[in-house]
């Protein structure tokens, strides 16, 4: 993290940029900066859909690529579903695989091209808000202009984390988190009580990429009566580094027989997203990619695949037909309406970006959040892997308390 003392008092003109997926909150962090950065004296542009226009050959239109934010774009806003200046998963690092290339002009030539539109546009720094995926670009951004000669204009990088999944380092809970939380736990109490009329299953599968967070808190919360995230492929659980598709489904007809001893012909189990990503190779083989080369998990359907081969395994080991339906949750969540807390973080992190810029004159950090909502801020070099210069993910730590309250609250197996 790098601090310039001559930059604040030339601060003039800052972008924001959202990328990603959606989160509930999005807009009270856009209104919160644009708001703090517009009283401290500094003009505002929000770029539409991400990197998609930032990264292209063409100079920006006013209107069509771009718009300046003004007070009267802020009403209202912090409570506001969406994302103001829509979003999208544009990635201008995509050919960057490690350190040595950020000294390729060819596969340099998209950040190049993020930082000629900016510097056309005078820019002086962008608010970047996202995703891993985003705060890799960020990063990137940051340590390419490193190489850049010192007559080339600089733009400052400030980071928001931004991910319903809540499994970024640096910060204890991301904006979108309770909310989504919150909407998909709903659903899934909806889907018990159904359960509990048809005497059947919900197989629940939610979004949450890698760690188990999302899930976790949405069995919590929605009373599931299992839940299994990636930190759970263990012993019987794992197969080498991956999961034991069987050995799963094995684990819920025993909860369905556990549940049945008791009177009990009902239930949900809820499944994390990022299970998948531990799928064999013969099941994911095929699989299409994103341009930041992940999985396109929600076209696999894990939870409808879950589901069919428990109910194969029930069978077989009782003899009798259940009823199970594989059910995905997570899109209807994005743009909900954002729980209190949220709008309070996502407004404190949009300060925080304000303050970092106009009163710290940082560069290459990421704000964020402990306690009390007392702000911090990240180096992003304590954030990405130095050789893969990707994000690292945080976990839910297995035996953690967070980690006890999911699996304890759960019925019992043994």
């Amino acid at each position: 993290m790098a601090q310039n003392e001559t930059a604040q008092s030339q601060l003039e003109r800052v972008g924001i940029v959202f990328s990603g997926g959606p989160a509930p909150g999005a807009n009270a962090v856009i209104a919160a900066a644009t708001s703090a950065l517009r009283r401290a004296g500094v003009q505002v542009l929000g770029f539409l859909s991400g990197y998609t226009h930032l990264q292209g050959e063409t100079p920006l239109q006013a209107g069509e690529h771009y718009r300046v934010l003004e007070d009267r774009d802020l009403w209202g806003l912090r409570n506001q579903r969406g994302v103001l200046v829509g979003t999208a998963r544009a990635n201008p690092g995509r050919e960057v695989r490690g350190p040595d290339d950020l000294r390729d002009p060819a596969r340099t030539r998209a950040l190049s091209n993020v930082l000629d539109r900016l510097g056309e546009l005078r820019v002086q720094a962008l608010v970047s808000i996202g995703g891993d995926g985003t705060l890799r670009t960020a990063n990137l951004l940051y340590r390419y202009q490193q190489h850049l000669p010192a007559e080339r204009p600089r733009v400052r990088v400030v980071h928001i984390p931004k991910t319903i999944d809540n499994d970024y380092r640096g910060i204890d809970f991301t904006f979108g988190f309770f909310t989504a939380v919150d909407v998909m736990s709903r659903e899934l109490q909806n889907l018990r009580a159904d359960a509990l009329a048809t005497s059947s299953y919900y197989v629940v599968e939610t979004m949450g990429r890698h760690a188990g967070w999302l899930a976790y808190g949405v069995a919590v919360a929605g009373e599931a009566h299992m839940v299994v995230g990636a930190e759970d492929v263990v012993g019987e659980l794992a197969d080498g580094d991956r999961l034991n598709v069987d050995a799963l489904a094995d684990r819920i007809v025993e909860l369905i027989v556990v549940r049945e001893a008791r009177g009990k012909a009902y239930g949900t189990v809820v499944l994390a997203e990022g299970l998948a990503e531990l799928l064999p190779d013969a099941i994911i083989a095929g699989l299409p990619r994103d341009e930041h080369g992940q999985l396109s998990l929600g076209k696999l359907d894990l939870a409808k695949l879950m589901a069919v081969r428990v109910a194969e395994r029930y069978a077989r080991r009782t003899g009798r037909q259940k009823k199970l339906t594989g059910v995905q949750l997570g899109y209807e969540s994005r743009c909900a309406p954002p729980h209190a807390f949220d709008v309070l973080l996502g407004c404190q992190l949009g300060l925080g970006a304000q303050r970092a810029l106009c009163d710290l004159a940082l560069d290459g950090c990421m704000v964020s959040l402990a306690g009390q909502l007392q702000l911090q801020y990240v180096p992003f070099d304590t954030l990405v892997d130095p050789v893969t210069l990707r994000a690292q993910v945080r976990f839910v730590e297995r035996g953690s308390d967070f980690h006890r309250l999911a699996t304890q609250l759960g019925t019992q197996l043994k």
